[in-house]
Protein backbone atom coordinates (compact mmCIF):
# COMPACT_ATOMS: atom_id res chain seq x y z
CA UNK A 1 0.00 0.00 0.00
CA UNK A 2 1.68 3.39 -1.28
CA UNK A 3 1.86 6.47 1.42
CA UNK A 4 -0.29 8.46 -0.58
CA UNK A 5 -2.39 11.37 1.56
CA UNK A 6 -5.50 9.87 1.00
CA UNK A 7 -4.48 6.74 2.85
CA UNK A 8 -2.97 8.46 5.55
CA UNK A 9 -6.18 10.03 6.29
CA UNK A 10 -7.72 6.97 6.09
CA UNK A 11 -5.82 4.94 8.53
CA UNK A 12 -5.57 8.03 11.03
CA UNK A 13 -9.35 8.18 11.06
CA UNK A 14 -9.53 4.64 12.13
CA UNK A 15 -6.87 4.28 14.67
CA UNK A 16 -4.21 3.07 12.63
CA UNK A 17 -0.54 4.67 12.20
CA UNK A 18 2.47 3.73 9.52
CA UNK A 19 5.85 2.27 11.00
CA UNK A 20 9.05 1.11 9.42
CA UNK A 21 11.36 -1.68 10.73
CA UNK A 22 14.50 0.68 9.45
CA UNK A 23 15.15 3.96 7.50
CA UNK A 24 15.89 2.02 3.73
CA UNK A 25 12.86 -0.46 4.74
CA UNK A 26 10.54 0.08 2.18
CA UNK A 27 7.90 -1.88 3.51
CA UNK A 28 4.95 -0.32 5.94
CA UNK A 29 3.61 -1.85 8.97
CA UNK A 30 0.11 -0.40 9.29
CA UNK A 31 -0.12 -0.55 14.06
CA UNK A 32 -3.29 -0.52 15.85
CA UNK A 33 -1.95 -1.31 19.36
CA UNK A 34 -4.51 -2.57 21.78
CA UNK A 35 -3.28 -0.30 24.16
CA UNK A 36 -2.85 3.35 22.87
CA UNK A 37 -1.15 6.30 24.58
CA UNK A 38 -2.50 9.83 25.06
CA UNK A 39 -1.58 12.96 26.28
CA UNK A 40 -4.90 14.02 28.39
CA UNK A 41 -4.51 18.03 27.66
CA UNK A 42 -5.61 19.10 30.91
CA UNK A 43 -3.35 16.97 32.91
CA UNK A 44 0.00 17.58 31.28
CA UNK A 45 2.31 18.15 33.99
CA UNK A 46 6.03 20.07 34.07
CA UNK A 47 7.93 20.25 36.60
CA UNK A 48 9.34 23.52 38.76
CA UNK A 49 12.80 22.79 37.55
CA UNK A 50 11.77 22.68 33.98
CA UNK A 51 9.01 25.72 34.44
CA UNK A 52 12.02 27.50 36.07
CA UNK A 53 14.52 26.64 32.95
CA UNK A 54 11.74 27.51 30.64
CA UNK A 55 11.62 30.76 31.67
CA UNK A 56 14.85 31.46 32.07
CA UNK A 57 15.65 29.73 28.64
CA UNK A 58 17.76 31.52 25.82
CA UNK A 59 15.53 29.49 22.86
CA UNK A 60 13.61 30.55 20.52
CA UNK A 61 10.50 29.05 20.18
CA UNK A 62 9.39 28.74 16.23
CA UNK A 63 6.46 27.11 14.24
CA UNK A 64 7.02 25.31 10.70
CA UNK A 65 10.10 26.85 9.95
CA UNK A 66 11.99 23.68 8.77
CA UNK A 67 10.06 20.59 9.39
CA UNK A 68 11.93 18.74 7.26
CA UNK A 69 14.97 19.26 9.14
CA UNK A 70 12.92 18.07 12.56
CA UNK A 71 12.29 14.78 11.22
CA UNK A 72 15.69 14.15 9.75
CA UNK A 73 16.50 14.36 13.46
CA UNK A 74 14.03 13.00 14.60
CA UNK A 75 14.83 9.72 12.39
CA UNK A 76 18.56 10.23 13.34
CA UNK A 77 18.73 7.62 15.63
CA UNK A 78 20.17 3.81 15.69
CA UNK A 79 17.11 2.41 15.11
CA UNK A 80 13.54 4.37 13.63
CA UNK A 81 10.34 3.52 12.14
CA UNK A 82 10.64 6.51 10.26
CA UNK A 83 11.99 5.18 6.71
CA UNK A 84 12.27 7.34 3.78
CA UNK A 85 9.05 7.23 2.14
CA UNK A 86 7.32 8.04 5.27
CA UNK A 87 9.72 10.96 5.78
CA UNK A 88 8.47 11.89 1.99
CA UNK A 89 4.85 11.54 3.17
CA UNK A 90 5.13 13.67 6.12
CA UNK A 91 6.88 16.29 4.11
CA UNK A 92 4.41 16.30 1.42
CA UNK A 93 1.61 16.42 4.29
CA UNK A 94 3.30 19.37 5.84
CA UNK A 95 3.29 21.30 2.40
CA UNK A 96 -0.52 20.75 2.36
CA UNK A 97 -0.80 22.31 6.07
CA UNK A 98 -1.69 19.05 7.52
CA UNK A 99 1.26 18.18 9.79
CA UNK A 100 3.20 21.09 12.22
CA UNK A 101 6.26 20.75 13.84
CA UNK A 102 7.04 23.29 17.13
CA UNK A 103 11.13 23.39 17.05
CA UNK A 104 13.30 24.63 19.88
CA UNK A 105 16.48 26.62 18.18
CA UNK A 106 19.25 27.82 19.79
CA UNK A 107 19.96 31.27 17.35
CA UNK A 108 20.80 29.17 13.73
CA UNK A 109 21.04 25.38 15.18
CA UNK A 110 17.85 23.62 15.76
CA UNK A 111 18.36 21.60 19.09
CA UNK A 112 14.90 20.24 19.77
CA UNK A 113 11.55 19.47 17.91
CA UNK A 114 8.65 17.49 17.99
CA UNK A 115 5.88 16.65 14.72
CA UNK A 116 2.76 15.38 14.31
CA UNK A 117 -0.11 15.07 11.92
CA UNK A 118 -3.65 17.32 12.99
CA UNK A 119 -7.15 16.48 11.72
CA UNK A 120 -10.06 17.92 13.09
CA UNK A 121 -9.50 18.30 16.78
CA UNK A 122 -7.17 15.66 17.14
CA UNK A 123 -3.35 15.99 16.97
CA UNK A 124 -1.29 12.90 16.30
CA UNK A 125 2.30 13.36 17.68
CA UNK A 126 4.89 11.45 15.87
CA UNK A 127 8.10 12.02 16.83
CA UNK A 128 10.49 14.11 18.79
CA UNK A 129 14.47 14.97 19.60
CA UNK A 130 16.84 16.46 22.00
CA UNK A 131 20.39 17.59 20.72
CA UNK A 132 20.81 19.70 24.32
CA UNK A 133 19.34 18.98 27.68
CA UNK A 134 15.29 18.99 28.25
CA UNK A 135 14.52 20.56 24.59
CA UNK A 136 11.66 17.72 23.23
CA UNK A 137 10.39 18.97 26.99
CA UNK A 138 10.30 22.15 25.64
CA UNK A 139 8.64 21.84 22.92
CA UNK A 140 6.52 19.30 23.73
CA UNK A 141 5.08 21.82 26.63
CA UNK A 142 4.75 24.75 23.59
CA UNK A 143 2.80 22.11 22.03
CA UNK A 144 0.22 21.11 24.57
CA UNK A 145 -0.61 24.83 24.77
CA UNK A 146 -0.97 25.70 21.49
CA UNK A 147 -3.08 22.24 21.07
CA UNK A 148 -5.30 23.67 24.37
CA UNK A 149 -5.39 27.19 22.65
CA UNK A 150 -6.16 26.34 19.20
CA UNK A 151 -9.45 23.86 20.66
CA UNK A 152 -7.97 20.00 20.22
CA UNK A 153 -9.48 17.42 22.09
CA UNK A 154 -7.11 14.61 21.55
CA UNK A 155 -3.20 14.30 21.88
CA UNK A 156 -2.28 11.15 20.58
CA UNK A 157 1.33 9.65 21.25
CA UNK A 158 1.08 6.64 20.29
CA UNK A 159 3.17 4.32 22.74
CA UNK A 160 3.20 5.59 26.54
CA UNK A 161 7.09 5.50 27.24
CA UNK A 162 8.34 6.15 31.15
CA UNK A 163 9.18 9.81 29.74
CA UNK A 164 6.05 10.58 28.48
CA UNK A 165 4.24 9.13 31.59
CA UNK A 166 6.43 11.52 33.23
CA UNK A 167 4.59 14.13 31.99
CA UNK A 168 1.50 13.33 31.89
CA UNK A 169 0.93 10.66 29.33
CA UNK A 170 -1.63 7.15 30.19
CA UNK A 171 -2.56 4.46 28.52
CA UNK A 172 -6.08 3.47 27.47
CA UNK A 173 -7.67 0.61 25.78
CA UNK A 174 -8.29 0.72 21.95
CA UNK A 175 -12.10 0.59 22.85
CA UNK A 176 -11.55 4.11 24.57
CA UNK A 177 -8.99 5.40 22.49
CA UNK A 178 -11.63 4.97 19.49
CA UNK A 179 -14.24 6.87 21.52
CA UNK A 180 -11.90 9.80 21.93
CA UNK A 181 -11.14 9.93 18.95
CA UNK A 182 -14.69 9.43 16.97
CA UNK A 183 -15.61 13.11 19.09
CA UNK A 184 -12.18 14.57 18.16
CA UNK A 185 -13.06 13.89 14.67
CA UNK A 186 -16.23 15.88 14.96
CA UNK A 187 -15.57 20.16 14.75
CA UNK A 188 -12.91 21.86 14.12
CA UNK A 189 -9.54 22.89 15.68
CA UNK A 190 -6.75 25.82 14.69
CA UNK A 191 -2.90 24.43 15.00
CA UNK A 192 -1.91 28.23 13.60
CA UNK A 193 -4.77 30.37 16.50
CA UNK A 194 -2.02 30.34 18.82
CA UNK A 195 0.80 33.58 18.60
CA UNK A 196 4.36 31.91 18.62
CA UNK A 197 5.92 33.11 21.45
CA UNK A 198 3.45 32.48 24.48
CA UNK A 199 4.54 31.02 27.11
CA UNK A 200 2.92 27.28 27.64
CA UNK A 201 3.15 27.14 31.64
CA UNK A 202 -0.04 28.59 32.47
CA UNK A 203 -1.66 26.43 30.01
CA UNK A 204 0.20 23.32 31.37
CA UNK A 205 -0.86 23.37 34.97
Amino acid sequence: MSLKSDVIFSAYRAGSFPMAQGKDDPNIVWVSPEYRGVIPLTYFHISKSLQNFIFKQKYQIKINTNFSKVIKYCADRPETWISEKISKCYIDLHKQGHCHSVEVWDQQELVGGIYGLAIKRAFFGESMFSRRSNTSKIALAYLVSRLKYGGFSLFDVQFLTNHLASLGAIEIKKSNYQELLKVALQGEADFLLQPLQVTPLEACT
